[in-house]
């Protein structure tokens, strides 16, 4: 009998959120109307911020940011080498030069030491991910982005419903960006979300946004060339039914991640999750394991393949880093030049991860992952 595809990364989507979009299907406006605006509040109020700018992506909205923040053509502004791309490549599109920093070896999150010596007179902001779900090191970050005068940037696409100190990730930042499209946990297809504290940004963020109606005799709003990257009121129905079941979905990818730690166990020399001090709750993006160094570049690639033929299971490398993407190599980047993000990129995995899953699929996973290991390389497979 044919083995059922078990999918990396599964929307969470019930009726509620159906009984929402069809209600939108059967409105007068599909274009950033009343459920776009109801979305816009609500995850403000979740967050604790002030301000939220619904986008039709996570790319387009720190692109917004960017360029509402108007730094001068070809300002720099650093990024880490190794999380998800679209913060890098929003730094391109605005014309500004990306400046690559390694990641901490434990959290996977910007190494602030290495941050900061990448820092010049031409920086003018910082952008940090809270990796995977967890949250980078915000009071330090805070405290070299006020002594070098830089904005600080979070990027909180990887991480809803994580909390460092007590405070929700998408407060720490002058302006946060998340982003609702698969694998994450409150996922509408595409999407995402811009907060904020800051009045006159979050104002500048939204006219880059798009031209609204009443919009189009201002001659000071005219003067700025719109991005066209709002949400339909399709999308905003689904993130808005997405938010108000999140604490369910979120509980049902912890009891995933909890067969997980179990079953990995049997792995010789695991060790558990790293989680810093002051972080007391990680939702993970994706749950993502590490090979020992007896495992390849090739060898990690040849265990994806294998899970993929052999037990239909979709895994895949948890990032490619920004050093390995061509445009990138283009700008002078290149292997070598961030040790630790190269040794965490070539051995990182991403099994699949979604309350979908259930205790019987988790166990067949990791024995067939336990079986790739054996076949392309002998030893401890997991560190």
């Amino acid at each position: 009998m044919e083995t059922e595809w078990i999918s990396l990364s599964e929307p969470d989507i019930g009726e509620a959120e159906l009984g929402l979009v069809n209600a939108a299907l059967q409105s007068r406006e599909l274009s950033g109307a009343g459920l776009v605006q109801a979305f816009e509040r609500e995850f403000a109020a979740y967050v604790g911020r002030r301000h939220a700018i619904a986008v039709s992506s996570g790319t387009l909205g720190m692109l917004a940011t960017l360029l509402a923040m108007k730094p001068e053509p070809g300002a720099e502004i650093i990024v880490p080498a190794y999380s998800w791309h679209h913060c890098a490549h929003a730094v391109v599109l605005a014309g500004l030069a990306p400046v690559l920093a390694d990641i901490d070896y434990w959290s996977g999150c910007l190494d602030i030491t290495k941050l900061a010596e990448r820092v010049t007179p031409r920086t003018r902001a910082l952008i940090a991910c809270n990796a995977n779900g967890h949250p980078a090191a915000w009071p330090q970050l805070r405290a070299l982005a006020e002594e070098r005068a830089l904005a600080l940037i979070e990027d909180s696409s990887e991480a809803i419903g994580s909390r460092l100190g007590g405070r929700l990730v998408g407060s720490f930042g002058d302006v946060a960006i998340f982003d609702f499209s698969q694998p994450g946990a409150l996922c509408c297809g595409e999407g995402g979300m811009v907060v904020t504290d800051d009045e006159m940004l979050a104002s500048e963020i939204a006219y880059r946004r798009a031209r609204r109606i009443k919009d189009r005799i201002s001659i000071s709003v005219g003067s700025r060339v719109p991005l066209q990257c709002g949400m339909s009121e399709v999308t905003a129905a689904i993130g808005l039914m997405q938010l108000k079941r999140l604490d369910g979905i979120l509980a049902r990818r912890k009891r995933v991640e909890a067969w997980y730690h179990e079953q990995v166990q049997t792995f010789e020399g695991i060790k558990p999750p790293y989680i810093a001090d002051g972080v007391c709750e990680i939702h993970w993006m994706l749950y993502v394991i590490h090979l020992g160094k007896r495992f390849t570049l090739s060898a990690r690639n040849q265990i994806v393949e294998d899970m993929a033929d052999a037990g239909a299971i979709e895994i895949a490398p948890y990032c490619v880093p920004l050093q390995a993407e061509f445009h990138f190599q283009q700008l002078g980047f290149a292997r070598g030049q961030f040790p630790i993000t190269d040794r965490i990129a070539d051995r990182a995995l991403a099994l699949p991860f979604h309350g979908n899953l259930d205790d019987d699929q988790i166990k067949f996973i990791v024995k067939t992952l336990k079986e790739a290991c054996t076949n392309v390389g002998a030893g401890v497979p997991i560190y």
